[in-house]
Parts: structure tokens; C-alpha cells; sequence
């Protein structure tokens, strides 16, 4: 399987206990990013669980999650190789800036090599000389570019985007949205974003699936 495989979501349904929540059908190409919009309590995030391999216990679900032509159901979240960007960074509090970067990189390399791609990383995005910084020195906006490098790091082969832009301020969403955005392009990622910003669609410039709360009763 290689980066450029399509993400293909086919008869999803999920529920939380006896109520239904949304219905899909969708296949994100490579280099598309499909946005998800819908009130809260719809199951956006839940879809986003679903597809990485963490669904909660409180919801069931059911239907066909395929990277090309690899069924990723029945696969722990780990080996599905889907990187997943958060609204809130999550970066350990223990561990160096560099030591966040190097944990979600695949094994391979001597130390000197991963070193060098860590640092690599980080200067494409402005944070040179960063590597050895505690996370809690950093701005909003730099540890949310950490939290992206963490992922892209990890060589995903599909991301997902659960709110990631919603606690920065205008000016910092603004330039991570393009960051992020132009990041999955170059590696030609399929991605699927859920929001309730209207903006954050209109910058991803795809693709919008509305999802309704099902009705009373």
C-alpha cells in the first residue's frame, strides 16, 4: 500500500446505545481534504474514533473502513497508519520537544538519522533550535505545530482532523490551517476533517458533508 491510496468509508453507521447517529458513505481520494460538518452530539468525532480504531465502548458501529484496498477493521489502531490531529496538542509533559517527535516515528534508523529528520521537521515549520524545549515553554501555536510534526512524522497513510484550528486565536488558526493543509497536499494524504467552523471548510476547499441530528422519538 502506498501514500497515494484512497480512504473509502462504505455504509458506516453508528449508534450510541438504541439511537442512531449518522449514516456515510464516502471515499476520500489522495491529496483531498472532505470535510465533515453537523451539531454537536452527531457523532463527528465518533466517526473520526471509528476509522482510527478507538471507538468508545458507549457507541457501536459497523461498516467498511478501507485505505486502498486494506480493510482496516479488524486491525488495532496502531497498524492502521492513520494519523489523527487533535484540537488540543497532547504533547508529554515528561518528554523534550524532540523526545514528542521522535516517540510516534516508526522504528528504523540509527539515532543520528531519526535525530536529523527531527530537526529537519521542526525548521520547515519555523521551530529550529526548539528540540530540547519543555512543551510547556511554548506558545498556543508552536505546540500545535509540534503536534502536527508528531503525527507527520509517524508516515501516516490517511489523516484525520478533529477540530484541530478551534482553540487558537484568528491569526494562529489562519496560519495553521494553511500549514496543516499544504502538509497533506505534498504527501498527497486522503483527509477528513470535522468542525463546526464554516471557515475551516472554506480554507480546506473541498468537499462538505452536512450531518443532521435523527429526529426525536
Amino acid at each position: 500500500m502506498t501514500p497515494s491510496d484512497s480512504l473509502t468509508l462504505e455504509s458506516i453507521r453508528i449508534a450510541r446505545g438504541s439511537t442512531p447517529l449518522l449514516a456515510l458513505d464516502s471515499v476520500v481520494a489522495p491529496g483531498e481534504i472532505v470535510t465533515v460538518m453537523g451539531p454537536s452530539g452527531v457523532g463527528k468525532s465518533t466517526l473520526l474514533a471509528y476509522i482510527a480504531g478507538f471507538l468508545p465502548a458507549a457507541f457501536s458501529a459497523s461498516g467498511s473502513v478501507r485505505l486502498g484496498d486494506r480493510e482496516l477493521n479488524a486491525l488495532p489502531a496502531e497498524t492502521r497508519h492513520v494519523g489523527l490531529l487533535f484540537q488540543d496538542p497532547l504533547l508529554f509533559p515528561h518528554l523534550s520537544v524532540a523526545g514528542n517527535l521522535g516517540f510516534g516515528m516508526r522504528a528504523g534508523g540509527s539515532r543520528r538519522q531519526r535525530r536529523r529528520r527531527i530537526d529537519a521537521a521542526l525548521d520547515e515549520v519555523g521551530l529550529g533550535g526548539h528540540a530540547e524545549r519543555d512543551p510547556a515553554t511554548l506558545s498556543g501555536g508552536q505546540k500545535a505545530r509540534v503536534a502536527l510534526l508528531r503525527v507527520l512524522l509517524s508516515r501516516p497513510r490517511a489523516m484525520l482532523l478533529d477540530e484541530p484550528f478551534s482553540k487558537l486565536d484568528t491569526a494562529l488558526r489562519d496560519d495553521l490551517r494553511r500549514l496543516v493543509f499544504a502538509r497533506v497536499r505534498e504527501r498527497n494524504l486522503p483527509t477528513l476533517m470535522v468542525t463546526h467552523d464554516a471557515a475551516d471548510a472554506e480554507a480546506a476547499g473541498g468537499r462538505v458533508i452536512e450531518l443532521a441530528l435523527p429526529p426525536a422519538g
